[in-house]
């Protein structure tokens, strides 16, 4: 059972960073292109970066992710590295949701809308990868590190959530 969801968290975890790569790269040099001032350059645009984002590269990453908290439980993960993995992984979705809101930005502009850069995304998710990737393949001892957070960050309060906080 954990290998079959380490495969899909594998594959979908691959198909979810190429997107992270391509799209970026689609959005510059297409989407920046003389024909996407037409109409019909604009639809056709608007329709692959559309597409591609829900239809793909969304599905991908909410797969990954259930598939890797699904493994973090069941393996019982708590280890500092861990942790710091999941930062990385916050940072990929952030990447993800702000290509997503330039995409949904070029939808309303109706080619009107110029773009900003989508290539500190790139930068960004490079880098958020090849961190996670570190992070799962060395599996650093971090614990010195996080011995250095002050004590009211590693000690519990010893408090209830708010009521307003809690869902039930």
């Amino acid at each position: 059972m954990i290998a079959l969801i380490k495969a899909v968290h594998l594959a979908t975890l691959a198909i979810w960073c190429a997107g992270l790569v391509a799209l970026p790269v689609v959005m510059q040099i297409y989407g920046r292109a003389s024909k996407v001032h037409t109409q019909a350059g604009f639809a056709e645009f608007r329709l692959l970066t559309h597409r591609a984002y829900t239809v793909v590269i969304t599905p991908a990453a909410v797969v990954t992710i259930t598939a890797g908290s699904l493994l973090f439980v069941l393996e019982g993960l708590r280890d500092p590295w861990m942790l710091a993995k999941l930062l990385t992984v916050v940072g990929m979705v952030l990447i993800h949701a702000w290509l997503g809101h330039l995409i949904s930005l070029t939808g309303e502009g109706a080619g009107r809308y110029r773009i900003p850069p989508p290539m500190p995304a790139l930068i960004g998710a490079l880098t958020f990868m090849a961190l996670t990737l570190w992070l799962v393949l060395a599996k650093p001892d971090l614990a010195p590190l996080a011995q250095q957070f002050p004590d009211w960050l590693l000690q519990p309060r010893g408090r209830e959530l708010p009521s307003d906080l809690v869902p039930i």
